[in-house]
């Protein structure tokens, strides 16, 4: 039950503001770390810590940066020999705003996430036979996302997951098509359909819309007001779980993961999307990127707690 994470690998750089700085303005941080990121990265990182096996394929520079990247995701339990080091590239780079609520705003310098092409490509055909899920997401050229989801519906009974990040306005219909699942957040789900989606009426409205696009399933996340899915049968919202947000960077990429572990396990999508909601808020309880990804007793513990519908 092996899944494969396919996509960006990143260094956060991130700054803790009052406020998220309008546009012109400069804003004083109160503190400033940095975080090993990327969304494929985040992404490996908590199926691993949750205890499924998980191989990560992607690109890094040859230097320092690159270096603490493929520690940091060895040290987390995740497969890197798929991994490419580039040596004529620097890694990529996140710089990352955080205000006193946990909002944050986020701009990236790709870096060896934008060569991710051919000798990817090739590296994950050699995994999708053993491979039972799929995450994919936008931090890398979008023709190598769409040839990854070809490969994997061509040779592989794998069940596809796209996490339509960073946000665009439109993807091609051949990608809608071919993924199994499209987990946009509210701004990524906002962006594709081209109205605002703020909760669960307009969540509804906007999954509507991109099963016309081609979706089988989507699955739209709505922070603090849980997440809603519509699938060809049938559509639910699972309500979110109350706590105190810290930083809501990698929220997204905790609930993919934790989503993906569920279906590698045999789980079925409500109770799937139900350990995308547990990983997400466990995750937004503590700063930074994989070092607020939760582990597999936390995970288990507040799973406990939560109701089936």
């Amino acid at each position: 039950m092996t899944v494969v994470v396919f996509g960006s690998i990143n260094l956060d750089l991130v700054v803790e503001v009052p406020h998220l700085p309008a546009r012109g303005e400069t804003v004083i941080g109160n503190r400033f770390f940095s975080a090993a990121g990327g969304k494929a990265a985040n992404q490996a990182v908590a199926v691993a810590k949750l205890g499924i096996p998980v191989h990560l394929i992607g690109q890094i520079g040859d230097d320092g940066f690159g270096r603490t990247l493929l520690d940091n995701l060895k040290n987390a339990g995740v497969e890197t020999s798929k991994v490419t080091i580039n040596p004529h590239t620097h890694s990529g780079i996140a710089s990352i705003v955080v205000d006193e609520q946990g909002d944050n705003a986020i701009a990236c310098a790709a870096g060896a996430n934008s060569l991710v092409r051919e000798k990817e490509l090739e590296q994950f055909q050699s995994l999708l036979p053993q491979t039972k899920v799929v995450l994919l997401e936008l931090g890398i050229p979008l023709a190598t996302v769409v040839a990854a989801a070809r490969q994997a519906k061509a040779t592989s009974n794998c069940l596809i997951i796209l996490d339509p990040a960073p946000a665009q306005s439109s993807l091609p219909e051949e990608l809608y098509r071919l993924v199994d699942i499209i987990t946009p957040n509210e701004v990524e789900a906002s962006q594709l359909v081209g109205f605002t989606v703020d909760g669960v009426t307009t969540a509804r409205q906007a999954a509507s819309f991109l099963h016309q696009m081609g979706a089988k399933n989507v699955i739209i996340t709505l922070g603090s007001q849980g997440a809603f899915c519509s699938t060809p049968s049938e559509n639910f919202w699972i309500k979110p779980i109350p706590t105190k947000v810290v930083d809501t960077v990698a929220a997204g990429d905790a609930f993919n993961g934790g989503l993906a572990t569920a279906l590698a396990s045999g789980k079925s999508l409500k109770e799937a999307v139900r350990w995308g909601i547990v990983a997400g808020t466990l995750a937004v309880t503590k700063q930074g990127a994989q070092s607020s990804l939760p582990s597999k007793e936390s995970f288990l513990q507040l799973l406990a707690q939560q109701t089936i519908d």
